[in-house]
């Protein structure tokens, strides 16, 4: 076993609701999922409703790395200020991770955009963190650039304690659904009232629509909390994101193209990785469930059963 490292592997939206993507289910050919499944055994299973702020995989990934924490408060963006070196480890002030994104305006309501498809660059980025700064100053919140474009740190005391939904369960539904409540979260609505307004005047976006692409008309509040002297105790698993982007849009053939690229790739090296003997978990997400699977038996029984027992892939999936 030592020679051979373990290996984690974390798949968010494996299983997926929405309509489209379970259309897309009972089809796939998923031959080495099928094969690894029949060679582990379920260790450990998280089922909640879709009302929760915190997604499966984000859960699923908050207990890898040892950190527990309230639904919508797992604190990811102060994880990453630590990191990045932004704050000390003693650091016990809130932090929250801001999005910037396209609100699409109905007739009865507002959705949430998806970040993805409104293509912003690191110069558009820093030309509005340079505009957004003052707003969000006044109300006690310092913002910092990420090395991802559109998408800032932003430390308050506000954001300790304060709940919010990841950008995963929001995008594609109303914002009232998903927007923080309560009187705390009201001078965070204000906030991105008057950021509305604001990036609405600003050359960036007239530059956008002359590219024909989204605006940028507010941002989105996810990840709050604070480490307070937390450390994760665990080594991170490897994160796959190849299903997200079709999940999210529920483009039912995207996602199952991309549900066959990652056998033929990530899960085929995990089962090499387990078949040269190699201590291997795979941990796979939904919309309600997240499922962690373990090496627990080998030898001649557990070859057995694989022959005779064979997980179908989409059962399992829809479980999800």
């Amino acid at each position: 076993m030592a020679e051979h490292p373990p290996r984690h592997l974390l798949i968010p939206f494996a299983g997926r609701g929405s309509p489209a993507c379970r259309a897309a289910l009972p089809a796939l050919k998923l031959p080495n999922l099928e094969s690894l499944l029949s060679r582990l055994s379920l260790a450990d299973t998280d089922t909640q409703d879709e009302s929760t702020r915190s997604p499966p995989h984000e859960r699923a990934l908050a207990k890898a790395l040892g950190i527990a924490a309230a639904d919508g408060c797992i604190p990811w963006a102060a994880l990453e200020a630590r990191q990045a070196g932004l704050a000390a480890s003693d650091d016990t002030e809130g932090w929250g991770v801001v999005t910037l994104c396209n609100w699409q305006v109905g007739i009865d309501d507002v959705a949430l955009g998806d970040p993805a498809a409104i293509e912003i660059d690191a110069a558009e980025s820093a030309a509005l963190l340079e505009v957004a700064r003052p707003f969000f100053e006044e109300d006690g919140i310092a913002l910092h650039a990420s090395p991802t474009p559109g998408r800032w740190l932003a430390r308050a005391r506000i954001f300790d304690g304060l709940a919010t939904a990841s950008i995963d369960r929001a995008v594609g539904y109303p914002i009232s659904q998903w927007s923080p409540l309560g009187d705390s979260a009201r001078p965070l609505r204000r906030l991105q009232n008057e950021m509305q307004m604001l990036l609405y005047t600003q050359r960036v976006n007239d530059d956008r629509a002359a590219r024909g692409v989204p605006p940028i008309n507010s941002f989105w509040l996810s990840g709050t909390g604070a480490l307070k002297g937390v450390t994760p105790t665990a080594p991170a698993p490897t994160v796959s994101d190849a299903l997200r982007i079709a999940a999210l849009r529920d483009d039912g053939m995207a996602w199952a193209e991309a549900w066959q690229a990652l056998d033929a790739g990530a899960i085929a090296s995990l089962l090499a990785d387990y078949t040269r003997g190699a201590d291997v978990t795979l941990t796979l997400c939904g919309d309600r469930a997240a499922q962690r699977y373990t090496v627990q038996q080998r030898g001649l029984a557990r070859w057995a059963k694989s022959l005779f027992d064979r997980t179908r892939a989409a059962t399992v999936l829809e479980s999800l």
